[in-house]
């Protein structure tokens, strides 16, 4: 089924239209509610100028064949979707990155890459069929932020993209999900993603499953700096291991299944080479920074019985996402697969796969050699790979 700028062309004109009414644009007599919603900035305004400004950028002429190497990465400037955009446009795709308007940090990197940013948001249906326009593959990387609601984006965003990639004629939907969460709908992202394999199952299109255990580069702003710094870091006494995986390696996997029309329609787990304990990811930091840690250990009845209370607490910032994981924890559960199959489905191998000690090798004598060539003598917790 070839998707061609023509079959989006009504699409993007309906999304790109104004509306008659609401912003400052309105006919008639406003309430006074309506006058104060302008005067605090004329949001409405500027969501449409957002919506116009995505299709002007995704814009082509009725007819034009849609290149198998157009990528759409959604959520392009967090820890995984940066290595999918670097990674894409290594392998000589045209990467088109959606980004929500009004950012707070800025996302300039993205095109200096050369990448081509669109702004769309997944709290907004609207504005997401005209970041589509043009686009074979869908790499779907966005999260809720902390202060954001599960359900508003990692569910009712999701389900709002998943249907305009559907309607829109997209050929390929990467999906990242997170391994085992059908085992545990107790925590709320971990339900979400399950309700979301499902519903992407069911819906007929032709998708690409994902099932991550965790990234290594979570580890350095929770531990590997903390250590380094001298600084308290906050674990709890629970046997949960996971196998982390570099987000280069899981950029490079996602990439082969994209090109191995075998992983469409299926479910592929992505593991790191060993499952690790929260002590045993210390205990390595520990050994390759050359410093003691300063742990100071949560209990998980604490963890569990006082959740809400913690979150307002500066010390467990560190800890919030073990936080949301607590009854998890106390099941000491694995988060890990068995890898062969997929090597095989991907055509790589073991060898392709970083491990955590060389990671974290690198990292410290990275950070290390830059200290000293800076000639700091305070430790810099600033640096990062």
């Amino acid at each position: 089924m070839a998707c061609t700028a023509q079959q989006a062309s009504g699409s993007r004109s309906a999304a790109a239209a104004p509306r008659q009414r609401g912003g400052c644009g309105y006919s008639g007599r406003a309430t006074r509610a309506t006058r104060a919603r302008c005067a605090r900035g004329g949001s409405a305004r500027r969501r449409r100028a957002v919506v116009a400004l995505a299709a002007g950028a995704a814009s082509l002429e009725p007819g034009t064949p849609v290149t198998t190497k157009s990528m759409l990465v959604v959520g392009p400037t967090g820890t995984l979707g940066r290595q999918i955009v670097r990674r894409a446009l290594d392998e000589g795709y045209e990467v088109r990155c959606m980004v929500r308007p009004m950012r707070t940090t800025p996302a300039d990197f993205l095109t200096e890459w050369g990448a081509t940013i669109v702004y769309g948001d997944l709290t907004k249906p609207e504005t997401i069929p005209p970041t589509l326009v043009g686009i074979h593959t869908v790499v779907d990387c966005a999260t809720s932020r902390p202060e954001e609601s599960v359900m508003d984006v990692d569910w009712e965003g999701k389900v709002a993209l998943m249907k305009s990639c559907k309607a829109m004629g997209i050929e390929r939907y990467i999906f990242y999900s997170i391994e085992k969460c059908e085992e545990h709908h107790e925590v709320p992202l971990m339900q979400v993603k399950h309700r979301s394999e499902e519903y992407l199952e069911q819906l007929g299109m032709s998708y690409t499953i994902l099932k991550l255990s965790g990234f290594m580069q979570a580890l350095i702003g929770s531990y590997a700096v903390p250590i380094l710094e001298d600084q308290q870091v906050w674990g709890t006494d629970d046997n949960t291991r996971t196998a982390y995986l570099d987000t280069q390696d899981i950029a490079k996997m996602t990439m082969a299944a994209i090109r191995t029309p075998e992983a469409v329609g299926r479910s592929i787990s992505l593991s790191g080479p060993r499952a690790y304990t929260i002590q045993e990811v210390i205990l390595l930091c520990e050994r390759f920074a050359g410093a003691d840690a300063k742990v100071t250990k949560v209990p998980l009845w604490l963890l569990k019985g006082t959740r809400a209370a913690l979150r307002s607490f500066a010390w467990s910032s560190d800890a919030a996402d073990r936080l949301a994981f607590a009854d998890v924890l106390n099941s000491d559960a694995v988060f890990a697969a068995p890898m062969d199959e997929t090597y095989k489905l991907l055509k790589m191998s073991p060898s392709d796969v970083t491990p955590l000690e060389r990671y974290l090798s690198d990292y410290y004598s990275r950070i290390l050699k830059k200290l000293k060539e800076v000639g700091g003598a305070s430790r810099q917790g600033d640096i990062y790979l």
